[in-house]
């Protein structure tokens, strides 16, 4: 029972340890980058997240790897950066590019990319997501013209006006949460998809 109760408390640390955010620097190129920010805004989710779902599937991860043994990246148009990851994210990474000897920010880069039938799905619902919010917006422009109606008609302290507006207090609340979802989403109007499909590596010799 003891051993049992110790061999629990190993795994169950090992997890949190897993877990645990680490800072790790990549070379990547602009469209991966902002590839990784507007799937993380649309999603709602934090990048960390992104890359512990992309990580954690080593059969996945290590397929791509197999493509990429002994090559190495073009260095041009690259950008250094930095993300927060977890360490079990982290360490599956590495531990994928070292065992096929493949560069991991080619892993990172292609793991992306299969991401991008959600970017372009994601781009035709954020079309359709601002024209419903336009409509909102006009009528919420329509209920402010009503209150300022109820204010003059009916006063103040008119159990009708109160209502109405706390109602609205609600609802400009919600619209200015909407607001800003949507402005955190302007960055997949621009971007291309199609730009992104491939990365610049050389094969050595094995």
């Amino acid at each position: 029972m003891v051993e049992d109760d110790k061999l629990q408390s190993q795994t169950t640390f090992a997890d949190l340890r897993g877990r645990q955010s680490v800072r790790a620097t990549f070379k990547l190129t602009d469209m991966c980058i902002e590839a990784i920010g507007i799937v993380a805004a649309q999603l709602g989710i934090k990048q960390k997240s992104l890359f512990d779902h992309l990580f954690s599937d080593t059969r996945a991860l290590s397929t791509i790897a197999s493509k990429f043994r002994n090559a190495r990246l073009d260095a041009a148009n690259r950008i250094q950066k930095t993300f927060v990851i977890s360490r079990g994210a982290l360490v599956s990474l590495e531990e994928v590019a070292r065992n096929y000897n493949a560069p991991r920010d080619a892993l990172i880069e292609i793991s992306v990319q299969r991401l991008l039938p959600m970017i372009a799905e994601q781009r035709q619902r954020h079309a359709k997501r601002k024209a419903v919010f336009g409509r909102i917006q006009k009528h919420l422009e329509d209920g402010r013209k009503l209150l300022a109606e109820a204010y003059a008609e009916l006063g103040q302290e008119e159990l009708i006006t109160d209502r109405l507006n706390a109602a609205m207090a609600m609802y400009e609340s919600a619209f200015k949460h909407m607001n800003a979802f949507i402005e955190k989403s302007e960055g997949i109007e621009s971007f291309e998809p199609d730009a992104f499909t491939t990365v610049d590596i050389v094969f050595e010799e094995e």
